[in-house]
C-alpha cells in the first residue's frame, strides 16, 4: 500500500527523565498521511512514555511535538495538554480500555464531546457514528451496555470514540493484546481501510507477525533511544527481534515431556457463580507433574472460572477439584499457596500487584506470614529486600530498586515481577494465565524458558492463552474450552491450528 509524503505528525528531540532514569533520549519520529507506522521495542524501551508525551499525559523535558492542522500545516503542540492533542486531531486507544461499562457504546463515544442529554444530540451522533462504521467496518451494537460487549467489541468502541472526534492520527497501544486471532485480523482490515482513507496510524505491538502484516514502516526503540528504522517490505522477524534486543534472540526448545502423577484434577465440575463468562459445565481434566497443558479458547468461554477454581477464589457448585487426591472444599487462596499452588493472573495490574507497594513487598506478599519473611510476628525487611534484589537481577526487572513502587513499572516488568514471585517458591502447580501478553520477544523467550524449566523440575503447569503460537511453543497437551465445556484435544505434536480452531468454535475437529 502506498502512502502520502504529507507529514501529519513530527516529534523532534524528545527527552523525558524520571529521576535518574532517561525514558526517552532525544527521540525523533515522523508520521505521514495514510501510513501505518509500527513502534517496537523491549518493555521499558520508552514507547508508551513517548506516546504519553505526544498525547499530553506527560510533559517532555526537551523537544517539540508538531501536528498538522486541517490544512496540513504543522503546528507546535503545547506540552502537557491532552485537550490540545485532541483538538489537533490526535486520538489514542490504550491497552487498558477507558470505558464507562454501565453506559451504551453510543453514549461512551459521545462522552466528553457533548452533553449526553443535549436535545437532538443523540440522533445526530448516531447518524455520524453510522457513517464512520460504514466507512471503517467497525461493526458494533451501539445500544448495548459496554459491560455486555466482548473485548473485541470494546476495542471497536474505543476506536470509534477517536474517529468520532475527526482524528488525523490514531495511536494504538498493544491493540491485539486482548484479542483473539480472528478479532486481530478484523482489526487489521479496519486499519488498512482507515489508512487508505488518509488516517496516520501508530501501531505499538510486540507481535512481529502482526507488524509485518499490517505496517508500512517500523521504528525500533531500545533503552529510550532509536535503535533503527526499517521498511516493512524489506524486514523479517529475525532482523526486527535482534534490533529490539540488541543481540540475537535464542529460540526456546521444548523437549518431550515425561508426565508423572496427577497433582490437580477437575472431576465433572459445574460452576454457575460469578459472571456467565466464568460458568463451567461438566469439566473434567487432570494436571500431571512434569507436563505443560495448554488451554485454548476464545475469550469468555469459561477460562475465568477454571482460573478462579485453581486460584482458590471459588469452589464448584457440583463436582470436585482435587489437589493431591484431596477435594478443595473452601475458597481459600492462602491455603492453596501454602499447598504449593502458584498463579500468574490474567490481569497483572489489577490482580497481580499492589501498585502503591514496593517491588520487595509485592514479591514477598504471598509469603509474609511464612518463616522466609517473618520473625516472631514481625516482617524481616532485610530478607525481603535480599529476595527482591536477587529477583531483579535474575529476572531482569527494570526498576530503580527494591523500594520502587510497582505502579511505576512497565507492564512487561510487572509480569517479570509476578514470574519471579511465582517461580522462586518452586511450586508444585503453576497457573500461567496469559503469561506473555504484551511482552516483547526477548521477555517472551525468557518466560517460556522458565515455564519449561519449571516443568522439567516436576511442576504441573496449566497455560491459559489466546495466542495459539504461544500454546504450540509451550504445551505438551491441549485442552480447548468452548461455552463452559472442555475437550481434550490431545498431544500438541499431533495437532495443527486448524484442528484447534474448529474446537474453539465448538465444532468437531
Amino acid at each position: 500500500m502506498a502512502y502520502s509524503d504529507s507529514i501529519v505528525l513530527s516529534l523532534e528531540g524528545i527527552t523525558k527523565r524520571f529521576g535518574k532514569l532517561v525514558a526517552n533520549d532525544a527521540l525523533d519520529l515522523q508520521l505521514r498521511r495514510g501510513e501505518i507506522l509500527a513502534l517496537l521495542g523491549e518493555n521499558g524501551a520508552g514507547k508508551t512514555t513517548l506516546m504519553n508525551i505526544l498525547f499530553g499525559h506527560y510533559v517532555q523535558d526537551e523537544g517539540i511535538v508538531r501536528a498538522a492542522d486541517a490544512q496540513g500545516t504543522l503546528q507546535v503542540l503545547p506540552p502537557g495538554s491532552p485537550g490540545a492533542a485532541l483538538d489537533a486531531g490526535i486520538g489514542m486507544v490504550h491497552q487498558h480500555f477507558a470505558l464507562a461499562e454501565n453506559l451504551s457504546g453510543l453514549d461512551n463515544i459521545r462522552l466528553g464531546t457533548e452533553g449526553l442529554f443535549a436535545f437532538g444530540g443523540k440522533a445526530a451522533a448516531r447518524k455520524k457514528v453510522g457513517q464512520i462504521i460504514a466507512e471503517s467496518g467497525l461493526e458494533v451494537d451501539l445500544d448495548r451496555p459496554v459491560a455486555a460487549l466482548t473485548v473485541g467489541e470494546k476495542q471497536r468502541v474505543e476506536i470509534l470514540k477517536a474517529l468520532y472526534r475527526n482524528v488525523r492520527v490514531l495511536i494504538l497501544d498493544e491493540p491485539t493484546a486482548v484479542l483473539t486471532p480472528q478479532e486481530s485480523e478484523g482489526l487489521f482490515t479496519v486499519l488498512r481501510r482507515l489508512a487508505a482513507n488518509g488516517l496516520g496510524v501508530i501501531f505499538i505491538s510486540h507481535k512481529l507477525g502482526e507488524v509485518l502484516s499490517v505496517s508500512h514502516r517500523i521504528l525500533v526503540l531500545r533503552g529510550g533511544r532509536k535503535a533503527g528504522e526499517l521498511v516493512t517490505a524489506d524486514a523479517d522477524r529475525r532482523a526486527i527481534a535482534d534490533l529490539m534486543v540488541g543481540k540475537a534472540v535464542a529460540e526456546v526448545a521444548r523437549t518431550p515431556a515425561t508426565p508423572g502423577q496427577t497433582l490437580l484434577e477437575f472431576a465433572d465440575v459445574h460452576l454457575r457463580q460469578g459472571s456467565a463468562r466464568q460458568s463451567l459445565r461438566g469439566v473434567s481434566f487432570a494436571l500431571r507433574a512434569g507436563e505443560i497443558v495448554g488451554l485454548a479458547g476464545v475469550s469468555g468461554n469459561g477460562q475465568g472460572g477454571i482460573a478462579a477454581l485453581i486460584s482458590g477464589l471459588a469452589i464448584p457448585d457440583s463436582g470436585k477439584v482435587l489437589l493431591n487426591n484431596k477435594p478443595i472444599t473452601t475458597a481459600d487462596p492462602r491455603a492453596l499457596v501454602a499447598a504449593g499452588v502458584a498463579r500468574m493472573p490474567e490481569d497483572r495490574q489489577h490482580d497481580g500487584v499492589v501498585g502503591t507497594m514496593s517491588v520487595a513487598d509485592n514479591i514477598a506478599i504471598e509469603e509474609v506470614r511464612g518463616a522466609a519473611f517473618s520473625r516472631m510476628g514481625l516482617l524481616d525487611r532485610k530478607a525481603m529486600e535480599s529476595r527482591a534484589t536477587s529477583a531483579i537481577a535474575a529476572y531482569d526487572i527494570r526498576c530503580p530498586g527494591p523500594d520502587a513502587e510497582a505502579r511505576l513499572l512497565s507492564g512487561g516488568n510487572v509480569q517479570k515481577l509476578i514470574l519471579a514471585r511465582v517461580l522462586e517458591r518452586t511450586p508444585q502447580i503453576i497457573l500461567a494465565n496469559q503469561p506473555t501478553r504484551g511482552l516483547d520477544v526477548g521477555a517472551q523467550a525468557e518466560v517460556h524458558y522458565r515455564i519449561i524449566a519449571a516443568r522439567d523440575r516436576g511442576a504441573a503447569v496449566l497455560v491459559i492463552s489466546e495466542d495459539l503460537d504461544e500454546l504450540f511453543a509451550l504445551a505438551d497437551r491441549f485442552l480447548v474450552v468452548h461455552a463452559g465445556e472442555v475437550s481434550d484435544a490431545g498431544p500438541s505434536d499431533l495437532l495443527d491450528r486448524g484442528a484447534v480452531g474448529l474446537l474453539m468454535a465448538g465444532q468437531a475437529a
